[in-house]
């Protein structure tokens, strides 16, 4: 198809994101090329961005179904976090990983996290080391722009002080002053170049040490906490203070997967973990942690089942749930709860069209499909009973990626041999309707990048 030129993509992402897409796994990488609908969920996400960078603190829910979007929402905002100047940290809960436990679960929460640290300059990971060396740097040029000779006595007092100065900043705050002392190491092993010594540092922020004893030993200090089950959100909340203070626009958390929390089975342990949400909650939009921004992510039922999910918890029930406004078609993506509903007809036709594009631009080709074929093959998956509320975009997603993949290794055969045609008459009037292509054309032109 001629006119599906799409926009030139990285190979190596569009490699990534094809593999993914078809496994039914959300790429970490080159979301924005496949983002279809959700303009207004992002619009919502954009804006909460945009107050938090001036100092205020957001916490937002995206509730789906599973394969509804939730993850590649997050994947989507992350990207949009780092253009906007935030450091990024994502993680998926699961078993071993939780936000409240004695078991260390907690404490995998923030490695992993910390781990998964990024900026736009490091944006898959691992960001934390660059983050200070861009601080150091503009301190850097800062002094030379003063007048200052880089090696002279002058230079380095000055350095140390700036240095100093922003640190001090950070000492009122829960554990803000081990915090400052492992950072001034690490500025003094900068000095002498000792690369040991600042991965003992780099080592002690993601949380790695496990006893005190070891701590002090790796980072010849006298006295210096260790990150653990019961501390780590305070030293999430210093990590923002320090992003912000060296020139990020703050920190934005996203908590994936957090359906875990409500299949722990013990009452206690799980309300411990929702007690950990409501004091999250609380902090930002109470305005107790400026600059940070928490996006969770799971599914109705963790949301809204009153035996074992949020609304089990009295307090959160009333914090998120609709109010007495909120319970029809009309919905606030002002509210910390964005619920994702099913793309609509035309917005599914746009994604796979986008998706015929991406596949014949990575293996250099010009796949057979036509627009009715797209049209036959979202029909097809629609008719299917429950499918118009229950149909999810990685189920079309990865159906029509192996319809493309087999199409590709089989060239003798045609969309309608693997695919398999669908009677015109078995389709409802409203959806051909809204599935034929305005124009009786659809372009990749006519696609919003």
């Amino acid at each position: 198809m001629a006119e599906l030129n799409a926009a030139k993509v990285p190979k190596r992402i569009l490699g990534t994101l094809l593999s993914s897409l078809s496994a039914g796994v959300v790429p970490r990488s080159g979301a924005p090329y496949i983002a279809i609908g959700r303009n207004e969920e992002i619009e919502a996400l954009v804006t909460a961005l945009d107050r938090v960078a001036e100092g205020e603190g957001s916490t937002k829910f995206i509730i789906g179904r599973y394969g509804s979007g939730k993850s590649f929402l997050i994947q989507l905002s992350r990207g949009y976090a780092m253009d906007r100047g935030f450091v990024t940290a994502d993680c998926d809960l699961s078993p071993e990983r939780k936000l409240s436990a004695s078991g260390g679960q907690g404490l995998a929460t923030y490695r992993e996290l910390m781990k998964n640290l990024a900026a736009k300059s490091s944006p898959e990971g691992g960001a934390l080391p660059s983050i200070i060396a861009k601080w150091f740097t503009s301190i850097k040029a800062d002094l030379l722009d003063g007048g200052l000779f880089d090696g002279s006595t002058e230079f380095a007092d000055e350095f140390g002080k700036r240095i100093t100065k922003t640190l001090r900043e950070l000492e009122s705050d829960v554990g803000g002053f081990d915090f400052a002392s492992v950072m001034l190491e690490y500025y003094n092993a900068y000095m002498a170049d000792d690369d040991i010594k600042r991965s003992a540092c780099i080592r002690w922020f993601r949380g790695e040490y496990n006893t005190r004893t070891e701590a002090r030993q790796a980072l010849g200090l006298r006295s210096v906490s260790v990150i653990n089950d019961e501390n780590w959100y305070d030293y999430l909340k210093l990590m923002t203070s320090f992003v912000r203070l060296v020139g990020y626009s703050g920190l934005c958390v996203f908590i994936d997967e957090c359906v875990n929390l409500f299949k722990i089975t013990n009452r206690i342990s799980r309300e411990n973990n929702y007690e950990k949400i409501l004091s999250m909650f609380n902090d930002t939009m109470q305005g107790r942690s400026p600059g940070m921004m928490i996006v969770f992510g799971g599914t109705p039922q963790f949301l809204e089942d009153t035996r074992r999910g949020l609304f089990s918890y009295e307090a959160l029930r009333s914090r998120l749930s609709d109010g007495r406004y909120g319970n029809g078609e009309l919905r606030s993506l002002m509210q910390p709860v964005l619920r994702l509903k099913r793309l609509s007809d035309s917005e599914l036709l746009a994604l796979v069209l986008r998706l015929t594009a991406l596949h014949g631009e990575y293996y250099k080709w010009s796949p057979s499909v036509t627009g009715d074929n797209m049209k036959d093959f979202l029909t097809s998956s629609l008719s299917r009973t429950g499918a118009d509320s229950m149909i999810t975009p990685r189920e079309i997603i990865r159906d029509y990626v192996t319809l493309l993949d087999l199409l590709f290794t089989n060239r003798g055969k045609s969309f309608a041999d693997i695919a398999g045609s669908m009677p015109r008459s078995a389709v409802p009037e409203e959806t051909a309707e809204e599935l034929t292509p305005k124009g009786n054309t659809v372009t990749i032109d006519d696609l919003e990048f």
